[in-house]
């Protein structure tokens, strides 16, 4: 315990808090239980690392642990948590959970026969976490990290003090919103930069191998992650991986299942599934139209990947289209319900009805639709019924 504890002090000092996450401060942090999740490298185990150095004590009340440290082969969480206990021990954060067998037990367990220690526990596979709501919903509270937005890229690169901007006030006042951020940043170089390569903050550690770490990101995910969770067989990761690999080629698209299903050679259910696998893995998006639920009966209408940065790194081309559809749904899909829209691309909260393209885009198609807008690429400030793409990067 010794050796974890002299681990911590060196993560602790090391950990910079001069840029936190959107999350920070939303976090009920004096709940008994939180439960982190989100998608490898997002930046959860910096976000406990400097709440721990801000607000306590750095001493025996408090430690941070990582469940995938060697000493967790031969000692179990349970005895660590006694000997944390007797020594003072108040507030445990708990990293790699899903690395640990027994986690959602042993948790359980610790919850509710140590009543003064407050546990926050997160770990790199956002769907192996999931799966214990379930189980420690009525102890938990449960927050999900997304990746950067594209004004957390701007005060995280460029040092920026931007604040976010909900979604009906850039609706109803894009144009002096667009006014003033344009006149504090050059946006469309920015832009750039980040649907290339700002979503993950490792970006900064090295931005010229950043592409081939993020494709080893993926690759992890679908080779441990999804089989430590769904319990499928070495055949099942090669289907997985030769379906991304089509989806990648072919995003946004129109899925055809049973074309698709035949090419990789299973059945519809079956690809639907591993739809829904990669999507909980954060490494794609489905979109539904707004009559359809999400089950294994419903395919969806559109496939895009999480977040543009993916699509560099899995591929050598990538189409501008598909980039601005892609970066929209991720700014807007983790607060905001999206749907598939026949007139438009996506509609979003039942209520707002958006159109996608270049600063040439026409608004012809949605013109006599009710809060409708076209949303354009290329442009700085808005243009009558057109908002700048970038100004949605700015709803987190």
């Amino acid at each position: 315990m010794d050796r974890l504890r002299i681990w911590f002090y060196r993560n602790i000092q090391s950990v910079n808090t001069s840029f936190k996450r959107y999350l920070h401060d939303e976090i009920k942090w004096d709940n008994r239980l939180i439960i982190l999740v989100g998608a490898r490298g997002v930046g959860k185990t910096t976000l406990m690392l400097q709440y721990m150095k801000d607000n306590l004590p750095i001493n025996d009340e408090s430690i941070y642990i990582s469940l995938d440290d060697i000493y967790f082969t031969t000692n179990s969480l349970i005895n660590f948590v006694e000997e944390f206990s007797q020594n003072g021990g108040k507030h445990l954060f708990i990293d790699e959970v899903q690395k640990y067998k027994q986690w959602i037990t042993e948790i359980k367990n610790i919850y509710d026969n140590y009543p003064n220690i407050s546990i926050v526990i997160s770990g790199s596979s956002a769907i192996q976490l999931l799966t214990s709501e379930a189980d420690l919903s009525r102890r938990a509270l449960y927050y999900t990290l997304n990746g950067l937005s594209f004004r957390e890229y701007l005060n995280y690169n460029y040092n920026y003090q931007l604040d976010a901007i909900p979604l009906n006030t850039i609706t109803k006042n894009h144009l002096p919103l667009s006014l003033e951020l344009s006149s504090k940043i050059k946006p469309i170089k920015a832009f750039k930069e980040y649907l290339r390569l700002g979503y993950y903050p490792f970006f900064k550690e090295d931005p010229e191998t950043y592409h081939k770490r993020l494709s080893h990101v993926i690759n992890t995910v679908i080779e441990v992650d999804i089989p430590n969770v769904f319990s499928i067989e070495l055949n099942a990761i090669y289907n997985i991986k030769k379906l991304l690999g089509i989806i990648s080629e072919l995003v946004p698209f129109k899925p055809n299942v049973k074309k698709l299903s035949e090419q990789i050679g299973i059945s519809r259910d079956t690809l639907v599934k591993y739809l829904q696998h990669l999507e909980k893995a954060n490494v794609i998006n489905l979109l539904y139209s707004q009559n359809k639920g999400i089950s294994l009966l419903n395919k969806p209408e559109k496939i895009y990947l999480n977040n543009p940065n993916i699509s560099f790194a899995l591929n050598n081309e990538v189409n501008i289209g598909n980039l601005r559809e892609t970066f929209f749904l991720n700014q807007l899909i983790s607060s905001h319900k999206v749907r598939y829209s026949g007139v438009g691309d996506f509609k979003v909260d039942d209520n707002y009805l958006f159109e996608i393209g270049g600063k040439n885009k026409s608004t012809k198609q949605i013109r006599d639709i009710p809060n409708s807008w076209v949303v354009a690429d290329d442009i700085e400030i808005s243009i009558g019924n057109k908002i700048p793409l970038w100004l949605f990067g700015f709803t987190y």
